[in-house]
């Protein structure tokens, strides 16, 4: 869990925002009073600085000066007045206010884009992304000796999800939204077009990568699949090199 490190002068203000931010961090509250603050950087290392600029005063440049030193960033919150004691921290971007009065919503995301975190909703709650989880990878295929072999390549690298059919695969989707979707083009019934077709008939999902999976070599079938525009195509089988190369400059293009 990232830590935060919050200045400011304790009040109904500071206490509601440290109350909804400690759902999603850990949070260090430290009063502004240049001893304490002196204390606090020595034994404790954030990774982001929050300063409420509320009864902020020009001897307090101390903590900014202190913050400039290091390469943590730093969000303020107060008006443009009470910033403005503190103008010359915010020239080289380590420093960025929010202008009060803000919503706490809004705080959590800049605090997210500072610390390169995602913020999504899910279950109608907003939650961070953990970075160092793994990626999901969709399989559709309606091969389950196919589907446990690619699984076999995949899983010390990827949390993989399967699907036998179309119509599973969409409400797999429905339910985890996948990082990546490796789709067999050649299933009876909802075949790879069809099941590529309902994907991005739904604009939540269009921007889901499609690879396709093809056991058919010829040029005109391998044309018929390019026409389509996924983001790849493998032939089948496919060697488990091939796939985690494919899978991996795919998703980080």
């Amino acid at each position: 869990m990232k830590k935060i490190l919050f200045f400011g002068m304790f009040n109904e203000i500071m206490k509601d925002v440290n109350k909804y931010l400690s759902n999603y961090f850990h949070v260090q509250l430290c009063e502004l009073n240049s001893d304490a603050v002196k204390d606090m950087l020595k034994v404790y290392e954030p990774d982001l600085a929050i300063i409420f600029l509320i009864g902020a005063k020009e001897y307090d440049t101390y903590l900014f000066g202190m913050l400039a030193k290091s390469d943590t960033p730093v969000l303020t919150i107060g008006t443009n007045q009470e910033k403005r004691a503190f103008d010359r921290f915010y020239e080289d971007g380590q420093f960025e206010n929010l202008v009060r009065p803000v919503d706490n919503h809004i705080i959590l995301s800049n605090v997210c884009r500072r610390l390169n975190l995602d913020l999504e909703e899910k279950d109608g709650k907003q939650v961070i992304a953990d970075p160092n989880a793994m990626k999901n990878i969709l399989i559709v295929d309606d091969d389950p000796t196919a589907l446990r072999s690619i699984q076999e390549m995949l899983k010390e690298e990827f949390d993989v999800s399967l699907a036998t059919s179309g119509s599973q695969a969409m409400t797999t989707i429905g339910k985890r939204r996948p990082d990546l979707i490796l789709l067999d083009y050649e299933m009876p019934v909802c075949d790879g077009r069809q099941t590529l077709a309902m994907i991005r008939a739904d604009e939540d999902l269009t921007d889901i990568p499609v690879i396709f999976l093809t056991g058919i070599s010829d040029g005109e079938h391998i044309k018929a699949v390019l026409n389509l525009k996924p983001q790849g195509y493998l032939l089948k089988p496919a060697s488990k090199n091939g796939l985690l190369k494919t899978i991996r400059k795919t998703i980080n293009t």
